[in-house]
């Protein structure tokens, strides 16, 4: 008599692999290996992360202490200063300005965002502003003053609108989060090519090197496509090139260095920086004064957020207020240049046999 099957469904003296669960088990363990399952378990955290910066930055612009230039008269200004300051949630940050030259001449140079100038006599009040450096920071400092006092009317000056072919003045900001990717991007196509980690010195410069070259083909291209192409930053091409350059270089270098300090797993902090974290505190689709805390702070340090002031005040405001993120950019290329440099120095070190040991001593 045939004995009955077991409680796996196979017969007794049958070998696991020998039952369709067992092929089964065997299949998914050779298909889906450990490694595997890790990956696919990072890149579940990177996209979970992708969507809560994605939402956390963008889901309630709220502004918050936008710098406002006041001019008024004497009797009036520090009252109606007080009053800006004043309002709930501190929305914006009024300051003095002795004249409505030195209030324009702060807004062009991005000193403020705006300049409210007090017309005598309840008459209508007009707000400076420059939407070139952000059309919704226009649009909610106007609902913040409608709202802070509906009986006062406001008429808007807009000094410096964005080029008729930028749209939304966004241009700059797709500028900026194409020349990061494709720094990132290069270092890792390097990488999957020839290996994370550079066999010597020498050939982690060589590497650099041909990033380099790319970087400034990258910048080239960038300002061929909007000041040539689509004019959408017209009359400022070699700025526009070598602050593209740089931008791709910074990016490159410092994807480079994850990599060597990390291998693959490099690849992923590169897109946790420069995509998850980077895109959306870069001032782009918002201006850093109405996004949350965390991505307002972190921006103007990433070199996505470096790269949109610099492209965006070159094309706009005449290079003003830059030095910031000239100095990001650059120390995201050195650093980057350095730490690989002293991690394949290093690595080299190790792998160095002793002076006894090559002499057969």
């Amino acid at each position: 008599m045939a004995e009955p099957p077991g409680p796996d469904g196979r017969s007794p003296g049958r070998s696991p692999a020998a039952t369709p669960l067992g092929r089964f088990r065997a299949e998914a363990r050779d298909a889906i290996t450990p490694r595997a399952a890790l990956v696919m378990l990072g890149v579940l955290i990177l996209e979970l992360a992708f969507v809560v910066s994605y939402i956390g930055a963008f889901h309630s612009p709220t502004p918050e202490r936008i710098p406002v230039a006041v001019v008024a008269p004497e009797a009036e200004r520090r009252t109606v200063i007080d009053r800006l300051n004043g309002i709930p949630g501190e929305p914006l940050s009024g300051r003095p300005a002795d004249s409505v030259a030195q209030a324009r001449t702060m807004v062009l140079e991005r000193e403020v965002d705006a300049a409210l100038l007090v017309a005598p006599d309840r008459r209508a009040d007009r707000l400076l502003v420059a939407s070139a450096g952000g059309p919704s920071g226009v649009q909610a400092l106007e609902r913040v003053l409608q709202e802070a006092d509906p009986s006062q009317p406001v008429r808007i000056t807009d000094l410096r609108p964005p080029n008729e072919a930028d749209g939304r003045g966004l241009a700059p900001f797709y500028l900026a989060v194409g020349l990061v990717v494709g720094g990132y991007l290069a270092s890792a196509a390097v990488s999957a090519t020839y290996g994370a980690r550079p066999a010597n010195p020498h050939r982690m410069l060589i590497r650099l090197g041909a990033l380099a070259v790319l970087s400034v083909l990258s910048g080239l291209g960038g300002a061929i496509v909007v000041d040539l192409v689509f004019d959408a930053l017209p009359g400022h091409f070699a700025a526009l090139w070598w602050i593209g350059a740089l931008t791709t270089f910074a990016a490159a270098a410092a994807g480079m260095a994850f990599q060597v300090l990390l291998g693959p797993m490099g690849i992923a902090l590169s897109v946790l920086i420069f995509v998850v974290l980077g895109n959306p505190s870069a001032g782009g689709v918002y201006p850093s004064a109405l996004l949350p805390p965390f991505w307002r702070d972190l921006g103007p340090a990433l070199p996505n957020g470096a790269s949109v002031t610099l492209l965006r005040n070159y094309a706009y405001f005449g290079g003003h207020h830059t030095a910031t993120a000239w100095w990001v950019l650059s120390a995201w290329a050195a650093g980057g240049v350095l730490a690989s440099a002293l991690a394949a120095r290093f690595r080299r070190g190790r792998r160095s046999p002793e002076p006894a040991a090559a002499t057969g001593v």
